[in-house]
């Protein structure tokens, strides 16, 4: 009789945000393709062999002792306090309690699989053994995932009323102060025969951070600047065709799907200078650290076709490194390991 694994997940109540994205595309890859190998639930009211929790809701906490008697806990980390640090603007004491409670929880599971290998060493800052977290990376199916002919993509910008014949810069996420979207909107000032598409909007509404002053520059954005808001998921292959590049000048970031994304739809990226990048993005994208660094960059991909070409041969080596096949081993060889290891169900370590 197979092992069976209950995959538990809530983050897709919040719309237009990475993790749901993230969590989604990983339950999808391991029920579709380890069927064979395993009994695969989501959301089932069951005790499992491996309970696989997803996202930090409460209900799941409550539930994690229980859990443990039967079988072995695994958390996704798809963040830390500081990288929310950025993203919500929360009272102290509310931040306090609320960070709290995600180490808690952190600590309460078996196993931590991260999809940022930098988080390790921070999860070890916490008090988290080493030994109880592993790495393995996002990924993007490319069945959602892919570059549309020519064609297809003029009828889109027709759709999206994007001018044809202009050079489209493409930036995507939640609009937060730390994603650069002043920044973005700067770019675009100094490349007015440019265009220029935001996709994301205020997630998490009045707390996103930085959200009044981001809220008057989306009600009064330049000419060349359309802010879609909050896509569907299923609509975003479509938003990356229309794109003849992905811009992120985000100032922090965790493992950015947006990028895998894009990548899949054969674009170049170019983000800023940050260390995030350096282990997980290696040499697949370019990178500036100011507004005149990525002007020059955004002219350069317009009037050099060599370098635009070159640019999008890195996307593409970035595609084929994050494969589902490769990914997909990574989980398989993490699921078997854990079943055979036996671990310390102390609630706290």
């Amino acid at each position: 009789m197979p092992y069976k694994i209950n995959m538990l997940n809530k983050s897709d109540k919040v719309k237009g945000q990475g993790v749901a994205s993230a969590s989604l595309e990983t339950i999808n890859l391991i029920k579709k393709n380890l069927e064979n190998n395993f009994e695969i639930f989501e959301n089932e009211k069951i005790f499992a062999d491996i309970t696989h929790i997803h996202s930090i809701n409460l209900s799941f906490f409550f539930k994690i002792k229980k859990l443990k008697k039967y079988g072995k806990v695994v958390g996704s980390v798809h963040f830390l306090p500081e990288t929310l640090e950025t993203s919500l603007k929360l009272p102290k004491f509310i931040k306090k309690i609320f960070y709290s409670y995600i180490i808690k929880m952190y600590k309460n599971m078996d196993y931590l699989v991260t999809v940022n290998p930098n988080f390790i060493e921070k999860l070890k800052f916490y008090g988290l053994n080493e030994k109880k977290i592993s790495y393995i990376p996002n990924f993007v199916d490319d069945k959602n995932f892919f570059p549309l002919e020519y064609a297809k993509k003029q009828k889109l910008k027709e759709k999206y009323s994007i001018k044809k014949n202009k050079f489209t810069v493409l930036g995507v996420g939640q609009l937060l102060t730390r994603k650069g979207v002043l920044d973005f909107l700067k770019v675009a000032e100094k490349l007015k025969d440019f265009e220029f598409i935001w996709a994301g909007g205020f997630s998490f509404g009045v707390i996103s951070d930085g959200y009044n002053e981001l809220k008057k520059q989306v009600k009064n954005p330049p000419e060349n600047v359309h802010f879609l808001g909050i896509v569907e998921r299923s609509n975003m292959n479509e938003i990356y065709n229309l794109a003849d590049v992905l811009f992120l000048p985000s100032y922090n970031e965790l493992f950015p799907m947006t990028i895998l994304e894009a990548m899949n739809c054969n674009i170049p990226i170019l983000v800023r200078d940050i260390e995030i990048y350096k282990n997980i993005l290696f040499n697949f994208y370019l990178k500036e650290s100011s507004v005149d660094g990525f002007v020059k960059i955004l002219k350069k991909l317009k009037e050099d076709k060599i370098f635009y070409e070159k640019a999008v041969e890195k996307s593409l080596n970035g595609h084929k490194f994050y494969s589902s096949k490769h990914v997909l081993k990574m989980w398989q060889q993490f699921y078997k390991k854990i079943l055979s290891s036996p671990v310390n169900n102390n609630v706290d370590e």
